[in-house]
């Protein structure tokens, strides 16, 4: 019975040195950086890069119509997502001395339904507008946290509880108020949704897009609400699973790839 409970503990000892090694030694995916000063940062998701102006030219900055004279510029670019990215956004307008410049959602996602997005922050200083992005780029990831994709689409969700000027500028989000988004792709899930969310709460709607009216022809649909923050988050849980379900009928389950904030 020694020899056998000997042998055990050998075995034992072996596989947890083996799982010890094997954590170890997962490799590590390096970041790629750049060394121009006009680089910021990039988040993990949706091909998203952060970079600033110290100086923009004047010429430049006439020619971009800006609301007034920014002497540094914030730039958060994107492929695919716009709405983590304009909802990261929104917090750092909150955290830091800036303001929103524009915001635009190109026709997008690498070919699939939706949008990417280009962010525009203006300062005076440009440690400011710096600052913004690099909180826009480690909000976006938490954001994605309710963006769930399959082969035949996607179905997006976000929720603010007290918008400010991104989502505002964006979306026509009221500032101060909770804000709540719900998009699907193909766009007819995203129909559904939409009339789910409004039934499910005591909510107010500020817009719907469509592919022939704001979605730039793209497959999606889209709907903006406000409210108290308990019915946005009511109505966003209630789209959301409604969404998840109908997209699961078209392949596999739908999946997010960071952890859901809502």
């Amino acid at each position: 019975m020694a020899a056998e409970e000997k042998l055990v503990a050998k075995i034992m000892e072996r596989l947890l040195a083996t799982t010890s090694m094997e954590q170890k030694e997962e490799p590590s995916v390096d970041k790629k950086i750049s060394s121009l000063t006009e680089f910021v940062g990039t988040a993990p998701v949706g091909d998203t890069i952060g970079l600033v102006i110290a100086n923009v030219d004047a010429h430049l900055a006439e020619a971009m119509q800006l609301k007034k004279n920014y002497r540094s510029l914030g730039i958060v670019g994107a492929r695919s997502g716009a709405g983590p990215q304009i909802t990261a956004a929104d917090e750092a307008v909150k955290a830091t001395n800036t303001e929103i410049v524009s915001v635009e959602l190109p026709r997008d996602t690498k070919g699939g339904g939706g949008h990417g997005v280009l962010i525009i922050f203006g300062g005076e200083d440009v440690s400011d507008v710096r600052r913004a992005v690099e909180v826009t780029l480690k909000e976006t990831e938490r954001t994605f946290g309710d963006v769930y994709n399959n082969e035949a689409g996607h179905v997006e969700l976000q929720y603010s509880a007290r918008a400010s000027y991104a989502l505002a500028e964006a979306f026509g989000a009221e500032v101060g108020k909770a804000y709540g988004l719900m998009a699907a792709a193909p766009a007819a899930i995203g129909v559904v949704m939409a009339d789910t969310a409004v039934k499910a709460a005591n909510v107010e709607v500020i817009s719907y897009a469509s592919p022939n009216h704001g979605q730039k022809y793209s497959n999606e649909v889209t709907i903006h609400i406000k409210g108290d923050s308990g019915a946005v988050r009511q109505a966003v849980i209630a789209a959301r699973e409604v969404g998840k379900d109908l997209l699961n009928t078209l392949g596999s389950e739908p999946i997010n790839d960071f952890p859901s904030y809502i």
